[in-house]
C-alpha cells in the first residue's frame, strides 16, 4: 500500500515545521515546551492539513513516550480501555502519549474516560479538532487542558514544504524533476491554507509524467488540470496581489457592492483566503469603524466561519462580510485619531503623564504626589468630571474628530450635553 506523500516527508523536528510560527516559532511557549520533554495535555485547534499530527508526533518522540494514535470518529471506550490496561508495563514504561484526532466526535461519556488516566499522569492527552473546543469538549477535561490555535498555512510556507516535496520525489524515483516556479505558487495559493492539498497536487503531478524520459518538467498548465482551477493572473508576491487587494478595500470604502464582490470572486479563485481575512478585517476598522462598530464582530465571526469551512463554501461568509462592509456608512475617524496622536509622539516630547493620573496603589505613592487629585468619574453625576488627562505640553490636542455619520454624531450630541 503506497503512503500519501504528506505522510511520507513528515518533519521529525520541530524546525522543520512551517507556519505556525505563533506557536512553534523559537522563543514561543509551546517550541520550549517541547524542547523541554515535559509535555501538558494539549489541545491543538484549528482546520484540517495544518500540521496538528505533525507536532503531535514530533512531541512523543521528544518527550520519548509510547506514542498511541486514536480517531474519535471509529474508536470507543474499550479501545481507551485497551490502552490503559497496557499502562504500567514494559512498552510503557517511559509513560504514553495518546493522540486523539477529532475528539469532537466523542460524546460526554466518552471524553470522561479519560479523566482519571490524564489526571494521574499515567497518559498525556493531545487532542486535536478542527471545531471550537471550548463548544464541543466538555470542561471536565477542558480545564486539564492547554489549548493551541493552529491557523490556516500562508502560501509562503505551502510553497516552502511543496518544494521539499519535489526534492523528496527527486531521490524516491531517482530523476530530475523541475516544477515552474508559477506551478509551485498556484498550488500554494489553491490549497486553502492546507498543506495536505498541496502536496497532493504536487504528486499527481509528478505521478502523470514519471514515466517519461529524462528530466521531468512540471508546468503551470500541468497542475491546473491536477487542481480544476484555472489560474488568474495573480502572484501573491508580486504587484498584480496588491493591485488586486488595493482594489478589493476602495472598491468597499467607495460603497460600491458590485465591485467588491466582483475582487472578491478573484481573489477566492486565487484561493488567497489569508489575504481575503486580513483585508476584511484592516477594512471592518479603517473605514467602517466608529460608524458601525459592530461591523468588526460581523466580519470576525465570517472570517472564522471561512477559515473552518474552507473553499468552495467559505466564499459564502467572505461575501456576507464583503457586502456588509460595502453597505456599512463610513467613517475613517479611529484611524485618523490613532495616527495623529502617533505623529505628535514621534515628533517631539509630549511631557509626562500628570500626577493624579499616575498609579497610587502602592506605600509611598501619596509622598510622591501621585493620585492625590484624581476625581473618580463613577462618583460625579452621569459618571463624568472634569479633568486634565493629557500632559500638560499637549494638554489641547484634539486627536479624535468625530465622523460625520448618525452613531458618532448621536455620541458626539451625547457628550456634548453631559460635558455642558
Amino acid at each position: 500500500m503506497r503512503i500519501p506523500l504528506a505522510d511520507r516527508i513528515r518533519p521529525e523536528n520541530i524546525d522543520e515545521v512551517v507556519g505556525q510560527a505563533h506557536l512553534i516559532g523559537k522563543g514561543k511557549i509551546l517550541y520550549e515546551v517541547i524542547q523541554g520533554g515535559e509535555i501538558p495535555n494539549l489541545i491543538f485547534y484549528g482546520p484540517s492539513g495544518v500540521g496538528k499530527t505533525t507536532v503531535a508526533n514530533i512531541i512523543a518522540a521528544k518527550s520519548n513516550k509510547k506514542l498511541y494514535k486514536l480517531n474519535a470518529t471509529t474508536c470507543s471506550v474499550s479501545d481507551i480501555k485497551n490502552i490503559i490496561s497496557e499502562l504500567d508495563t514494559i512498552m510503557t514504561d517511559n509513560g504514553v502519549i495518546l493522540y486523539l484526532d477529532e475528539i469532537q466526535n466523542f460524546n460526554k461519556k466518552q471524553q470522561q474516560s479519560l479523566l482519571e488516566v490524564i489526571e494521574n499522569g499515567k497518559i498525556t492527552l493531545i487532542a486535536s479538532t478542527t471545531e471550537n473546543p471550548y463548544f464541543y469538549i466538555y470542561n471536565a477535561l477542558l480545564s486539564r487542558c492547554c489549548v493551541y490555535e493552529f491557523k490556516a498555512l500562508e502560501p509562503c510556507d505551502i510553497a516552502k514544504a511543496a518544494e521539499r516535496a519535489v526534492k523528496i520525489l527527486e531521490e524516491e524515483y531517482s530523476k530530475e524533476i523541475e516544477f515552474e516556479k508559477e506551478a509551485i505558487s498556484h498550488l500554494a495559493n489553491t490549497a486553502g491554507g492546507d498543506v495536505r492539498k498541496c502536496l497532493n497536487g504536487v504528486e499527481m503531478a509528478v505521478l502523470a509524467k514519471i514515466y517519461t524520459e529524462g528530466k521531468i518538467t512540471v508546468t503551470l498548465d500541468d497542475v491546473c488540470q491536477v487542481t480544476g482551477k484555472t489560474a488568474l493572473k495573480y502572484d501573491k508576491d508580486g504587484d498584480n496581489h496588491y493591485d488586486l487587494l488595493s482594489a478589493f478595500q476602495k472598491s468597499i470604502r467607495g460603497s460600491d457592492p458590485d465591485a467588491a464582490v466582483y475582487y472578491l470572486g478573484r481573489l477566492i479563485l486565487s484561493g488567497d483566503l489569508m489575504s481575503i481575512c486580513r483585508r476584511l478585517m484592516v477594512i471592518a476598522s479603517e473605514d467602517i469603524g466608529l460608524a458601525y462598530p459592530m461591523a468588526s464582530v460581523i466580519v470576525k465571526s465570517c472570517c472564522d466561519s471561512a477559515f473552518q469551512l474552507g473553499f468552495p463554501e467559505a466564499r459564502i461568509p467572505l461575501a456576507n462580510a464583503t457586502l456588509t462592509l460595502a453597505n456599512a456608512p463610513k467613517s475613517n475617524s479611529a484611524i485618523n485619531a490613532i495616527d495623529g496622536a502617533i505623529s505628535t509622539i514621534e515628533n517631539g516630547d509630549t511631557g509626562d503623564i500628570p500626577a493624579h493620573l499616575k498609579d497610587a496603589h502602592y506605600g509611598g505613592a501619596a509622598k510622591l504626589g501621585r493620585g492625590l487629585t484624581y476625581k473618580y468619574p463613577h462618583a460625579f453625576e452621569n459618571h463624568y468630571v472634569k479633568q486634565q488627562y493629557l500632559p500638560d505640553k499637549i494638554k489641547n490636542e484634539k486627536f479624535y474628530i468625530p465622523g460625520e455619520n448618525k452613531n458618532e454624531q448621536a455620541t458626539k450630541e451625547y457628550w456634548e450635553k453631559i460635558k455642558k
